[in-house]
């Protein structure tokens, strides 16, 4: 019979070089699943539980945690320890009451801190998609994978903020000159600063952002920027 479906494991030499693992130990490591992330930009649960906040020992444990309910990602109760966990996700440890969200960081696209319980429901989503709709509304799809319809007229690459896990927007963050932003990957991953101005893009070149991280100017393709808020932040992205 054929097979179906991709390996639940990899070879740890081949993990995404931003895991935060032990590239020396057993041979073979927990591979993410088909899902809201892609392997490059995410972490399995599995290898978030057991190597990142240390609350699980072996996967044996972590799959004895999902299976009971304790662990969800955006307020959603997760039981395949491959499913991905990616940027702005929040999961909730239920024993200890811990709410972790994943955030770029010192120059890691994806770093786990903690935040406090009133967040845990809010959720940044980058706009990557816009497509007309019937009646004079749109549909947009984030970055995450979410799609919902509105009549409001946003624009790619802009930025709301959804509360989970019953879908609702609370506000949104349109990226132009003078909007807080932090660089999702890259040598700046984690920085925040403060747009200066949004260059068009080009046959050769991508769209660029010019983005003020404190005394000096960098100039960073638009993929990865994401806002945040006007003067601060909406949510705690940082720690």
């Amino acid at each position: 019979m054929a097979k179906k479906g991709g390996d639940k494991r990899l070879k740890r030499q081949l993990a995404p070089r931003f895991w935060q693992v032990n590239r020396k130990s057993p041979r073979f490591i927990l591979n993410t699943m088909p899902g809201p992330h892609t392997r490059k930009l995410s972490y399995p649960i599995g290898v978030v539980l057991r190597d990142l906040l240390h609350v699980c020992s072996n996967i044996r444990e972590v799959k004895r945690s999902l299976n009971k309910g304790l662990i969800t990602v955006d307020g959603k109760m997760i039981h395949h320890p491959n499913f991905p966990v990616g940027l702005m996700d929040t999961v909730e440890i239920k024993p200890s009451n811990e709410f972790y969200r994943f955030v770029p960081s010192n120059g890691h696209p994806l770093l786990p801190i903690k935040i406090n319980a009133n967040e845990k429901n809010l959720k940044l989503g980058k706009i990557k998609s816009k497509v007309s709709s019937k009646k004079k509304s749109y549909q947009y799809c984030l970055h995450d994978g979410r799609t919902f319809l509105s009549e409001e007229a946003y624009n790619v690459n802009d930025t709301c903020l959804v509360e989970l896990p019953k879908f609702g927007i609370k506000n949104h963050v349109q990226l132009k000159e003078g909007c807080s932003v932090i660089v999702t990957r890259g040598e700046n991953a984690g920085n925040i600063g403060k747009v200066e101005g949004i260059k068009d893009g080009s046959f050769s070149l991508p769209k660029r952002v010019l983005v003020s991280i404190g005394e000096k100017t960098v100039e960073l393709p638009i993929d990865i920027v994401m806002a945040v808020g006007t003067d601060s932040s909406l949510i705690q992205v940082s720690k």
